[in-house]
């Protein structure tokens, strides 16, 4: 079984586990790590993911892996996280999960945009950039990512130091 269709194949058989347990389906990669196999399974949902969600759904995927032959007999290991803040925009639901976040939006015709996420929708995202909102359409996106801030402009921290 090539690559492609093993991915295919796992994706096809994990979502409807993952969903029964709450959670989006977003990744499957298998990588050669030695003489094993790395499962990485990437799941998310609004609000976040916990670590007993976590934990939750790698036994529902253990089972169900067990109760199949994509994996094969060889040995693998199996892990399952959320997806990391390097994770690209590229679905609508990504762009929700990330309102209030900093991100940099690649468009279509070359330009790079950076902005606040103020809502998200099927259609689009509006982002705040430099104090205006603009709409931008998912069309002529290609993808974004939400940039690290180390200090987001919603702490409520003190800047002046004057915490008198």
């Amino acid at each position: 079984m090539g690559s492609a269709s093993s991915r295919d194949h796992l994706m096809k058989l994990l979502e409807p586990v993952v969903g029964a347990e709450g959670l989006d389906l977003e990744d499957v990669t298998v990588t050669q790590a030695g003489k094993r196999r790395l499962l990485r399974v990437i799941v998310d949902r609004d609000g976040g993911v916990s670590l007993d969600d976590i934990a939750d759904v790698s036994q529902a995927v253990s089972t169900a892996l067990d109760e199949d032959d994509v994996m094969g007999q060889a040995a693998y290991t199996l892990e399952v996280s959320s997806p990391g803040v390097d994770r690209p925009l590229t679905e609508p639901r990504h762009w929700r999960r990330a309102a209030k976040r900093l991100v940099k939006a690649e468009m279509r015709d070359g330009t790079v945009m950076e902005g606040r996420v103020l809502a998200a929708d099927e259609s689009g995202v509006d982002l705040d950039v430099d104090g205006s909102a603009r709409r931008l359409d998912y069309q002529d996106l290609t993808r974004g990512r939400v940039q690290v801030e180390f200090r987001r402009i919603d702490d409520t921290d003190d800047v002046d130091g004057d915490e008198g």
